[in-house]
């Protein structure tokens, strides 16, 4: 549990530098406030796919481990059965 949260909090700081320097970027480029605006609106409308991409996977991950268990313990079942009608 302890490597999970040195990772999440590792991951978490990367993530806010990149955003950051992303920022930073942005406010000095050369370029127009509407131009500036784009780009953000491009930049937040990405990460939220990005989160809702993870979010899936993960529920797909945990839905599959889930009919896996299940799967199990009906086979075991079975075998149970099979074995104690001897």
């Amino acid at each position: 549990m302890q490597n999970n949260s040195v990772y999440i909090t590792f991951n978490a700081a990367a993530v806010a530098a990149a955003y950051i320097m992303l920022g930073l970027s942005l406010w000095l480029a050369p370029i127009n406030l509407a131009t500036k605006g784009y780009w953000a609106m491009g930049i937040l409308l990405l990460t939220a796919s990005l989160v809702n991409l993870v979010k899936f996977r993960m529920d797909q991950h945990i839905a599959d481990e889930t009919v896996n268990r299940i799967e199990k313990a009906k086979n075991e079942k079975i075998l149970s059965e099979y074995v104690s009608k001897d």
